[in-house]
């Protein structure tokens, strides 16, 4: 599981960052801090999409495309909303904050919680899979 190790180190990263970067008032390191954040999704999900399809996405287009399908087919990837929360994530941290620069702070904290729940239930997911086998 070296990616969900990865998730979880870039998500440390990005809290560290960030706490760091509001006490400075840094807004250059609160926008790296919610880039790290968002490849602590990409991260977790393409350890989810291998452990579930055994095919591992090249893209931020097949990370959602191969989450669609896997919500088809799984009943609890589906009810947990992978794909709304993956793209989400994407909207805020990648897109708003990262590229846009529309920095929240509040939004920020609410975010980086939402990425550690992700991860957490991709973890999950991923580990209930492999042990049916």
């Amino acid at each position: 599981m070296g990616l969900f190790e990865d998730a979880e180190a870039f998500l440390k990263a990005a809290r560290v960052e960030f706490e760091e970067a509001v006490a400075r008032s840094d807004i250059v390191r609160i926008r790296d801090s919610a880039e790290k954040a968002w490849n602590a999704v990409v991260h977790s999900t393409n350890c989810l999409l291998l452990a579930l399809t055994g095919k591992l996405p090249m893209s931020h287009y097949e990370r959602r495309v191969m989450l669609r399908e896997v919500e088809k087919t799984n009943p609890r990837a589906k009810e947990l909303g992978l794909r709304d929360r993956y793209m989400a994530r994407f909207r805020v941290l990648h897109g708003e904050v990262f590229y846009e620069g529309v920095v929240d702070v509040e939004e920020i904290k609410l975010e980086l919680e939402r990425v550690d729940e992700f991860i957490k239930d991709a973890k999950k997911l991923s580990l209930s899979h492999t042990q049916q086998f």
